[in-house]
């Protein structure tokens, strides 16, 4: 890239203006060798971006159509296992240093996170010529930081077009019931300066009735998980319907009891009656830590304070949706209330975590369930991680193995928090 006169924008931000100007014409198929471009433009090498599988276990190089495959750098790498999966980790940049062969330099390898706000999508790494060159160039670590935060939001974007990058990040065939409810899906991480939500399903690739949702909007954030019987398609179909109930009733700004009612009557007209699904139906006021929830034959969410259970948060639960009738706008619903404190963690889940068994017939249970994430939370992890930890040691007891769906759901409030905290 020449230099422009000296009339023109400052250099560093030619290149940035190239990146976002080429990325509006890109596929995703493009983005490997637009991404090598511009890392060259900032005298850096090597760029190659690794994707997250579903299960957050592995991350995969994202490759160009065409090209040198045979390099050992583009295998996959573990995330619980490598530098590339620690920085993924911890979204923070690591540097690693690289044999220098045959030309003698000194070059490092750098591992970038790449986040669409909190949402962990992978790394970016990117070769430089020596790791003093990073400490003594604020400006390159500056835009390498920026590169890893364009090339994140072009991986985000661009996958809404294409199946080129939802390819990539699956390990196993999916199953219908499961394309259906990760179709449905939000972003399973989120947080803002005083709320975050994060959550895990498995077994990702056959999940099927199990389901979460939110929406965090201003003054408020709400949440809610489902728990559809069944295990197959029709189970999928089910918790479709209710999460489309939900976000209807939310939506129109409907109260949680009469949306509770709505999604009901929507289940037992859609299914006649004859199946059923569970759920915590829940918001929090985000400037009060006012917490509200209906819950419709669901296990009681978990109130985590000061690393400790504080109390299962129970309120007296109407029937499963599609199985109360007739009820009146929000007659015999009752509204769950707390009042939390700042800090304070709200856990989600369904029957089928605490519900695992060993091969020796042991329940994975709440205590255990209670235990990982308290300790994953004082260790310093993020919710993000903590989440996928917790999803981790739930599946190596069950030996991978899960006999039903199984989905956590963690809600923080933090309102004291003065700027955002990537996990």
């Amino acid at each position: 890239m020449q230099d422009h006169p000296a009339t023109a924008m400052p250099y560093q931000e030619r290149v940035v203006d190239e990146l976002l100007q080429r990325g509006h014409l890109a596929g995703a198929h493009d983005l490997p060798r637009l991404f090598q471009r511009h890392a060259a433009a900032l005298g850096v090498t090597d760029a190659v971006s690794y994707l997250v599988d579903l299960q957050q276990s592995t991350l995969v190089p994202f490759l160009p159509p065409s090209g040198p495959q045979h390099d050992e750098r583009l295998t996959p790498l573990g995330v619980d296992s490598t530098l590339a999966g620690r920085a993924f980790q911890q979204s923070q940049p690591l540097v690693q240093p690289l044999d220098p062969g045959d030309s003698g330099d000194p070059r490092v390898r750098v591992w970038l996170p790449l986040l669409d706000g909190t949402e962990r999508l992978g790394v970016l790494a990117v070769t430089a010529p020596d790791a003093a060159l990073l400490r003594d160039d604020a400006a390159l670590t500056a835009r390498l930081r920026l590169f890893a935060a364009l090339a994140a939001e072009m991986v985000m974007t661009k996958t809404l077009y294409g199946d080129t990058l939802v390819r990539l990040r699956r390990s196993s065939e999916m199953g219908l019931a499961a394309e259906m409810q990760w179709s449905l899906l939000p972003p399973l991480t989120f947080s803002t300066s005083a709320v975050t939500v994060a959550g895990a399903l498995e077994p990702a690739y056959e999940v099927a009735g199990d389901s979460i949702d939110y929406a965090v909007d201003h003054g408020v954030t709400r949440f809610a998980v489902f728990d559809g019987m069944g295990h197959g398609l029709r189970s999928a179909q089910l918790a479709t319907l209710t999460v489309a109930a939900y976000r209807n009733g939310r939506r129109g700004n409907r109260s949680l009891t009469t949306t509770a009612v709505t999604m009901d009557e929507a289940v037992a007209s859609a299914f006649d009656g004859d199946v059923f699904i569970t759920g915590v139906v829940a918001e929090l006021d985000t400037d009060s830590g006012t917490l509200t929830w209906v819950n419709a034959g669901h296990p009681s969410p978990l109130l985590l304070r000061d690393g400790r259970l504080v109390k299962d948060l129970h309120a007296e639960p109407m029937l499963p949706f599609g199985l109360n009738g007739a009820l009146g706008a929000g007659e015999e619903v009752e509204l769950g209330v707390e009042q939390l404190e700042p800090g304070d963690t709200v856990v989600l889940y369904t029957d089928g975590v605490v519900e695992a068994r060993s091969p020796t017939g042991a329940f994975f249970g709440v205590d255990q369930l209670v235990d990982l994430v308290v300790r994953h939370l004082a260790s310093g992890l993020a919710a993000p991680e903590s989440m996928r930890r917790t999803s981790r040691a739930l599946l190596e007891h069950q030996q991978a193995q899960l006999d039903d769906d199984a989905t956590l759901m963690l809600v923080q409030w933090r309102p004291t928090e003065p700027t955002l905290v990537l996990p």
